[in-house]
């Protein structure tokens, strides 16, 4: 080889060495600024390099001995598990990866994942093990608190009275709570994967398959109550329930079934109950209704017979003329109630009439339109404010006796030193909540009256005006039929304020 030759060799040997320290230097900058520990050891265990993140973490010197000072930096509980592990992948010429707790330079012990390779050039054995160190205290401690917490979740569904289970996001269940086991006599292995669905009525099975079916495809609730097999073979109704949660591991779904065989048993009693009640209200319904009306034949007798007597009968008595007077209010007291109660009975078939959206401005001046000769004799003055909510899902007979009733009552019970002002106000509550005002000037009432109850059946606070106590007891009935209230205000000689809080019934 010439000089030229020798040159040239020199040459690419001193630019091959410069590409070498050039990324060497890359590297270093690359691992020693990454958020992690890099490390070099020997075949011998030696550590022959550490990046600057291990002194920072541990707080030693630089000029501390790696290989003596490291092992004592280990958790005491890790520390034999780690030079074994360390020690049998050098052994073998493999790698590593394993976690471990590590001291900081507070003291404190953090957890660290620990991975490593050997550098290979074969076919020699590896003489160095490259690694790097992560810390995954956070990730551990979260492992951790979750594994205590399940733990505790399902110590605490063990010791429940109650079959707990939960199941995978396809709907087959993972896990039964001891006391299913207790109650169903069978093993996990043999309750499997859908195993509550087995335990039900055979003519019940395939029903709620289905509908478990549906509720894993939609992700709804389940919900539904079925007949299921307890360990001594009795079937007992149950209530089946379950929901779909969401979390870092996935869907899941947690279920129960309750033992509701008591509650079915006594809630078939009251409905036969129920059924027996309003069968008995409906016949005494029924007599009332026809009772009413046919007493009011008799009654139009009497009334005929009374007016013959008067017209051709004559009585030598000074006070003649006084009980023919209280003769006739009687019958026509009588006629009154008997009206009043078939009027009850009717309104209460009523209040199953069809809902629809009602125009307040038309049913309203419908309704005056038919009190219009007793406004028009009373002087009365009606003022209807509905602009606020003009419109009411609500039945319109019924709408119609409640307002017709007020109205009618107010101007009933005006005050003779005035005319009557009425005033109709339509508004929504702060909730939504539909309601109307009817306020008036009247003679107002005792509101806390014990002996003369505002709704109450027959109740009457004046008796000098005529009535027979039936229509607040009829405004009360539909309104709370409904699932709302009225509410009163009232100051005896000033007037009264009776305010209805619609509930819009579902259809």
């Amino acid at each position: 080889m010439d000089v030229s030759e020798q040159e040239v060799a020199r040459q690419r040997a001193h630019e091959l060495a410069l590409t070498t320290r050039h990324l060497d230097a890359r590297l270093r900058v690359l691992t020693e600024t990454a958020p992690l520990i890099t490390y070099t050891v020997d075949a011998n265990g030696k550590t022959t390099y550490a990046s600057p993140q291990w002194y920072r973490f541990t707080g030693q010197p630089p000029t501390a001995d790696l290989t003596a000072i490291w092992p004592l930096l280990i958790h005491p509980d890790d520390r034999l598990r780690v030079l074994y592990e360390a020690e049998f992948a050098r052994r073998a010429g493999a790698g590593w990866n394993f976690e471990y707790r590590l001291r900081r330079y507070d003291g404190a012990y953090r957890w660290l994942l620990s991975r490593a390779l050997p550098e290979m050039h074969p076919p020699d054995a590896p003489v160095y093990w490259h690694g790097a160190l992560t810390e995954v205290h956070q990730e551990r401690e979260l492992s951790e608190a979750r594994r205590r917490g399940e733990a505790e979740l399902r110590f605490l569904a063990d010791s429940i009275p109650e079959l707990v289970w939960t199941a995978s996001a396809e709907g087959l269940v993972e896990y039964y709570n001891q006391y299913t086991l207790e109650y169903t006599g069978l093993t996990k292995e043999e309750l499997g994967p859908t195993g509550w669905v087995g335990l039900l009525q055979m003519e019940e099975q395939a029903a709620a398959a289905r509908r478990w079916v549906q509720s894993v495809a939609s992700g709804t609730e389940f919900e539904g109550e079925y007949r299921m097999r307890r360990h001594d073979g009795v079937y007992r109704w149950h209530v089946i329930r379950a929901r779909q949660l969401s979390d870092g591991s996935g869907l899941r779904w947690f279920g129960t079934c309750t033992d509701i065989e008591e509650q079915y048993r006594l809630r078939q009693v009251l409905q036969t109950q129920y059924d027996e009640l309003s069968r008995a209200h409906h016949n005494l319904d029924t007599f009332v209704y026809a009772a009413s009306h046919d007493l009011r034949q008799p009654t139009n007798n009497l009334r005929g017979l009374f007016e013959e007597l008067r017209r051709s009968v004559t009585f030598a008595d000074p006070e003649q003329a006084l009980m023919l007077q209280m003769v006739d209010g009687a019958l026509s007291q009588l006629d009154s109630t008997l009206i009043d109660l078939a009027t009850t009975i009717r309104t209460q078939r009523q209040q199953q009439e069809p809902i629809e959206i009602l125009d307040l401005a038309l049913v309203l001046e419908e309704i005056l339109l038919v009190l219009r000769p007793e406004i028009m004799q009373r002087g009365a003055r009606i003022d209807v404010l509905v602009q606020e909510a003009p419109g009411l899902r609500y039945s319109r007979a019924n709408l119609r006796s409640v307002v017709h009733n007020l109205v009618s009552n107010a101007l009933k019970f005006s005050h003779p030193v005035r005319p009557p002002h009425i005033v109709l106000r339509s508004y929504l509550t702060a909730e939504d909540q539909p309601v109307l005002e009817v306020h008036d000037n009247g003679l107002g009432m005792h509101i806390d009256d014990p002996l003369h109850p505002v709704f109450q059946l027959f109740a009457r606070q004046h008796p000098h005006v005529d009535g027979t106590g039936v229509g607040l007891y009829l405004v009360q009935r539909i309104v709370s039929s409904q699932g709302g209230h009225v509410s009163v205000v009232s100051t005896l000689g000033e007037g009264t304020t009776f305010t209805v809080y619609w509930t819009v019934p579902t259809t």
